[in-house]
């Protein structure tokens, strides 16, 4: 029979070099060491473009659904300055019929607020991105984050939850954010 060989020979000679180095370290020889994926500025910076981000997303996002409610619920659009179209009078900024056209010449401020959410989201998940590889968390985190932005409420729940957690890894491993 074939007597199996361990695969690292200085634990078969018998020496605790797989011992002095976990002791040099500071990690259990079975544990895995923690790395992020850049310094701990960078990963603080990240966490602050990317709360600034979820709570402009969120508010947008709000705002966006108060807009579809107007839209498809009341049949209204906000519009900013303009002409009505029933009295020919001037007209300064709030709701108006949407079908057929109520405002005559002003800023549709409902199809504003798609085309800035939008883009603003875009924004928010190069922020999600950015602290997502920071950190180096698995790939489903990514995706909650980026649920974040379109799910109302949600951007405000993560964000609390995520901040608190990048907070407590920074806290218990002060040596994995030392690349340099």
């Amino acid at each position: 029979m074939i007597d199996p060989k361990p695969a690292n020979p200085a634990a078969a000679a018998g020496t605790n070099a797989a011992a002095n180095t976990a002791a040099n370290t500071g990690t259990n020889a079975g544990s895995k060491k923690r790395r992020f994926g850049g310094t701990e500025s960078q990963i603080r910076s990240a966490l602050k473009f990317y709360k600034v981000l979820a709570y402009l997303t969120g508010g947008m996002l709000l705002l966006l659904c108060a807009e579809l409610v107007a839209r498809y619920g009341f049949g209204q659009y906000l519009f900013a300055g303009g002409t009505n179209a029933v009295t020919g009078q001037p007209f300064g900024f709030g709701f108006a019929d949407a079908e057929p056209p109520g405002v005559l010449g002003g800023v549709n401020l409902s199809v504003t607020v798609l085309i800035v959410h939008g883009w603003m989201y875009v924004v928010y998940l190069m922020s999600n991105f950015r602290l997502w590889a920071l950190m180096r968390w698995p790939f489903l985190k990514l995706i909650l984050l980026a649920l974040g932005g379109v799910v109302p409420f949600l951007s405000f729940i993560v964000e609390k939850k995520f901040h608190a957690e990048v907070e407590a890894e920074l806290a218990a491993h002060p040596q994995a954010p030392q690349r340099y």
